[in-house]
């Protein structure tokens, strides 16, 4: 069974999400950051940085949440992965973490770099439901994960990106979703 580390309001919930769209057994250890359980010896062994998220697997151990879901995708995928599918997969995964994320959360380039990153993703959703296509796939645990997280923690205005906004929606109403990030207090 997976075992899944994280704590209160962490990124561990990006992972929780895609281990709910899976269906997989696993089990979450939150962990007390406030008390400082992320940097005793027993977790420093699973990630020396002593951050969340990560996983144990059996033997296996990671951390990283853009490395977690694509672990996820590939082990637990319903059909194999072709090496193009992989590496889509981990093009979005990477775009999620170093330039979605940053782009969005970091304060002094967001003026400049919204526009930039959604006007792109508006036009992707305007004309399919997934990033992918129709099907939905690691890519839209990983973007739609950063993209749910602005009207939960900065309030920005996405009404020019209509279809952003009805991505996020529309991801916000998975069972899924509802059971991990949309349970977050």
């Amino acid at each position: 069974m997976v075992k899944l580390y994280g704590g209160v309001r962490s990124r561990a919930s990006i992972v929780h999400w895609y281990l709910e769209e899976l269906g997989i057994p696993y089990e979450f250890i939150k962990l007390d950051m406030q008390a400082g359980e992320h940097l005793k010896p027993e977790y420093l062994a699973i990630n020396p940085f002593g951050k969340v998220p990560a996983i144990v697997d059996g033997d296996f151990q990671l951390w990283e949440s853009g490395a977690i879901l694509l672990y996820l995708a590939d082990k637990y995928s319903k059909t194999p992965l072709s090496h193009q599918e992989r590496a889509v997969f981990s093009q979005w995964v990477l775009f999620a973490n170093a330039t979605l994320g940053p782009g969005i959360f970091v304060e002094a380039s967001r003026e400049r770099e919204m526009p930039r990153l959604l006007t792109p993703l508006n036009e992707i959703f305007s004309n399919q439901v997934f990033l992918l296509g129709n099907e939905f796939t690691v890519a839209d645990v990983a973007v739609g994960s950063i993209l749910n997280y602005i009207p939960m923690m900065l309030k920005l205005d996405l009404s020019p990106y209509p279809a952003v906004l009805n991505y996020i929606k529309q991801l916000s109403e998975r069972p899924a979703f509802q059971r991990s990030i949309g349970g977050r207090a």
